[in-house]
């Protein structure tokens, strides 16, 4: 017979897990508190809550769709097989996701003007959806169409949508205006940033592995200027052993919701 015992060192375990997570909120709330511009920085995970599924990872898009779709050459060359896939995943996929917790804390805080950017590498526009004005997309978005001629941008509106490839008036193929493969981070996007996290003394890092560059370097950089840094993610990730004051070992909605408790409305 087994006993107790293996019972009681596993609640004991998960007694002093809880604590740490405990007291590492408690740090996390007194760094925001401290920090006179704090600037989010916001990957996949935060939006996972939501229903959007990652790109990469365990029930990650590219488990189910080839990475190719997001490839400027191949949309050019495969207009219509492409268009089919990119309707899928950014028009049915991310049109039922909705803010979750994560997304309406953050939104709050700036508000409150505790927070003054989120930096974001979604697409998925959840962050102004919740109400966050301040929102640097660093890979652009999925709500507006870019012309691959001429450069004009058009509203993703369904009726736009309706007739695929979709193209612009002056004839020209319209594609998301996020960022494929083989194409650069845009320039105000970039600068913006990279200014933020210049001025940032604290920074929130939710939902990203930081396995994506150039969009990585950016809370390294805060790092180096001396930045706090916070992080919420429910595993590691490349961020944790190499600049992370804190780590708290939680989803973002519940992590966001405790700090916020905290912090006090």
């Amino acid at each position: 017979m087994a006993g107790p015992y293996p019972t009681l060192v596993s609640r004991m375990i998960d007694s002093s897990s809880q604590e740490l997570t405990k007291r590492r909120i408690e740090e996390a709330v007194e760094i925001i508190q401290d920090a006179r511009h704090l600037v989010a920085f916001t990957g996949a995970g935060i939006s996972v809550e939501s229903g959007v599924s990652p790109f990469r990872g365990p029930g990650g898009l590219w488990n189910s769709y080839d990475p190719k779709y997001l490839e400027l050459s191949y949309l050019t060359r495969h207009p219509d097989k492409c268009w089919r896939i990119l309707k899928e995943i950014f028009y049915e996929h991310f049109a039922k996701a909705r803010p979750n917790d994560a997304h309406q804390v953050l939104a709050r805080l700036e508000h409150r003007g505790v927070l003054k950017a989120v930096i974001t590498q979604n697409i998925d526009n959840l962050h102004q959806v919740a109400g966050t004005e301040r929102v640097i997309e660093f890979h652009g978005n999925t709500r507006d169409l870019r012309c691959l001629s001429c450069g004009e941008i058009t509203a993703a509106d369904p009726q736009v949508l309706e007739v695929l490839p979709p193209t612009c008036s002056c004839g020209g193929l319209l594609k998301p205006d996020c960022i494929f493969f083989g194409e650069a981070i845009p320039q105000k996007a970039w600068l913006e940033s990279r200014r933020e996290m210049e001025a940032a003394d604290g920074v929130l890092i939710i939902g990203s592995t930081g396995e994506v560059y150039p969009a990585a370097s950016l809370p390294h950089q805060a790092a180096e200027s001396g930045a706090r840094i916070i992080e919420i993610n429910p595993e590691e990730s490349n961020f944790t052993q190499a600049i992370s004051d804190v780590f708290i070992p939680l989803p973002a909605g519940a992590a966001m919701n405790r700090i916020e408790e905290l912090l006090g409305r």
